[in-house]
C-alpha cells in the first residue's frame, strides 16, 4: 500500500501512489528529488487531481498545509526532500440529486429529449452549482439518460450558457449520445440564434471570423487571441433594424463558448443586458425618449435565444428540426422597440 498506517506517507515520486476516496484528513508527502521550484498549490494539485486548485489554494489559505513545520503560501517554491502536512477537505458528492423542476419539452422519445431552456438555469452542476441544474432537473423527470459529457452531465450533448433560452437536445442512451455529438463535432447541425443588440450593423449580412480564447486577464471571460485562438465563425443576418437596436439572426459554424456574445462585442453590437460584454441594461424611459425614472429593465439578462435545432436523428436518420418560440422577456423587449424604435 501507498499509505503508512499511521502518518500515510507516500512518496511524491511515485506514480502510482494515489489517495483512495475515503483518504481525506490529515496526510504526509515527501518531495522527491525531481521536484524544484514547483509551487505547492500546483504540485499538491497535481498530486491530487479530484480537487480543483481553487480548493487547494483556499487550503492552503486556511493554514491547513504546512513545509517543513511551517505555514505556507500558494505560491511557496518546494525543493527535493521537503515535508509537506496537508489536511485535504472531503471531496464533493457525486450524486446528482433528482430536482423538481418544470421543464418545457418540445419532444421526446425513446432516444432523445428536445426541451426549451429557461433563463437563469446552468445546464449541469459544478462546484459553485450544484443544484437547481438542467441536469438536476432532468434526473427527476427521467431515469433514463445518456452518460453525457461527463461526471455530473448525464445525457447533455450540447450546452446553453446560463441566461441564453431556447432549444436543447438531450440524449437518453449513449448511443444517441454518440451519434448526435459527432454531428456537432462535424458541424452537421444547423443551429440558429435571435438576438437584440445595441446599434444595427452596417452591413445587413456578415460573416464574423474571429478565433477565440480564454481572457488574458479575467478567467471567467473569453477574448478574440489572434495568435492562440481557435477558429471561430458566425454569419448575422439583420432581421430588424430600430433607432439605437437590432434584432439579429446568428448561425454560428464553430461552437465557442461565449462565441456569438464575444463576436457581436468584437463588431461593436454587444448583446442588450450582456454587462460582460459591453452590453448595457434598456429601461422604459429610455426606449421612450422620456425623462429618467425608477423603473425595472426591461429585460435583466442576456438577449439571447437558441431558436432553431436541426440534426439527424439518431435511430430514424430523418433530418429533425425543433423550434422554441422567442421567450417574454425578450418578446416584450421587442414590442417595445416596435413601439417606440421604428426607423
Amino acid at each position: 500500500m501507498c499509505w503508512g498506517a499511521l502518518t500515510r506517507m507516500c512518496p511524491a515520486n511515485n506514480s502510482q501512489c494515489e489517495m483512495p476516496d475515503e483518504s481525506t484528513g490529515p496526510l504526509t508527502l515527501q518531495v522527491g528529488s525531481s521536484i524544484k521550484e514547483r509551487r505547492v498549490d500546483k504540485y499538491l494539485h497535481g498530486r491530487f487531481s479530484n480537487f480543483s486548485r481553487a480548493m487547494i489554494q483556499k487550503q492552503i489559505g486556511a493554514g491547513s498545509v504546512k513545509v517543513n513545520g511551517k505555514i505556507v503560501k500558494p505560491s511557496f517554491k518546494l525543493s527535493p526532500g521537503d515535508t509537506i502536512e496537508m489536511t485535504l477537505p472531503d471531496l464533493p458528492s457525486k450524486e446528482i440529486l433528482p430536482e423538481d423542476i418544470p421543464l418545457n419539452i418540445i419532444y421526446e422519445d425513446e432516444d432523445i429529449i428536445v426541451l426549451n431552456k429557461q433563463a437563469d438555469m446552468v445546464v449541469h452542476p459544478a462546484r459553485s452549482n450544484t443544484h437547481g441544474t438542467l441536469v438536476n432537473a432532468l434526473a427527476f423527470y427521467s431515469d433514463k439518460l445518456s452518460s453525457g459529457l461527463g461526471e455530473f452531465r448525464p445525457g447533455i450533448v450540447h450546452r446553453l450558457d446560463r441566461d441564453t433560452t431556447g432549444v436543447m437536445v438531450v440524449a437518453r442512451n449513449d448511443g444517441a449520445q454518440w451519434k448526435i455529438a459527432k454531428q456537432f463535432e462535424r458541424r452537421q447541425v444547423k443551429k440558429t440564434y435571435l438576438a437584440i443588440v445595441h446599434g444595427v450593423p452596417e452591413l445587413t449580412a456578415d460573416r464574423i471570423s474571429a478565433p477565440l480564447g480564454v481572457h488574458p486577464r479575467v478567467r471567467e471571460k473569453y477574448a478574440i487571441r489572434p495568435e492562440v485562438g481557435k477558429e471561430s465563425i458566425t454569419f448575422y443576418e439583420v432581421v430588424e433594424g430600430f433607432r439605437g437596436f437590432s434584432l439579429l439572426k446568428l448561425s454560428p459554424q464553430t461552437g465557442r463558448t461565449h462565441q456569438i456574445r464575444v463576436h457581436l462585442s468584437y463588431i461593436k453590437h454587444p448583446i442588450v443586458a450582456d454587462d460582460m460584454y459591453g452590453g448595457k441594461l434598456v429601461y422604459p424611459w429610455q426606449l421612450k425618449d422620456a425623462e429618467t425614472a425608477v423603473e425595472e429593465p426591461l429585460i435583466s439578462r442576456v438577449a439571447l435565444h437558441a431558436s432553431t435545432l436541426e440534426f439527424k436523428h439518431p435511430t430514424t436518420e430523418e433530418v429533425v428540426k425543433f423550434e422554441a418560440p422567442l421567450p417574454e422577456d425578450m418578446q416584450n423587449l421587442l414590442d417595445m422597440l416596435r413601439k417606440y424604435r421604428e426607423l
